[in-house]
């Protein structure tokens, strides 16, 4: 698949991402007292379409080379790991000093 594809791809997921949160986000009643208007197989079948959205990003990002759970991260903040020098170690032979 193309670059151009894989991006127009993405952009399509993210789209339908959207507008799915942006039509259950209108639906939900404001007072607690309403109910649902939404029937239980509906919610179920949004719910199936989020899953099956979000399965395509993952096998996206992951043709793309991005390791999952990678946030970007600004300049300024502190990393968690620390390097370690390597000088003055010493080399273990056969388990014995």
């Amino acid at each position: 698949m193309s670059e151009e594809h894989l991006s127009q791809e993405k952009r399509i997921l993210m789209a339908m991402r959207k507008t799915l949160a942006h039509i259950v986000r209108d639906l939900s009643p404001t007072d607690r007292a309403l109910s649902y208007p939404l029937s239980e197989e509906t919610v179920q079948d949004i719910r199936a379409c989020f899953e099956l959205i979000s399965a395509r990003e993952r096998e996206l990002a992951r043709e793309a080379g991005v390791v999952p759970g990678e946030r970007p991260r600004f300049a300024d903040e502190p990393r968690n790991t620390r390097v370690v020098p390597m000088q003055g170690l010493s080399r273990r032979r056969n388990g014995h000093d």
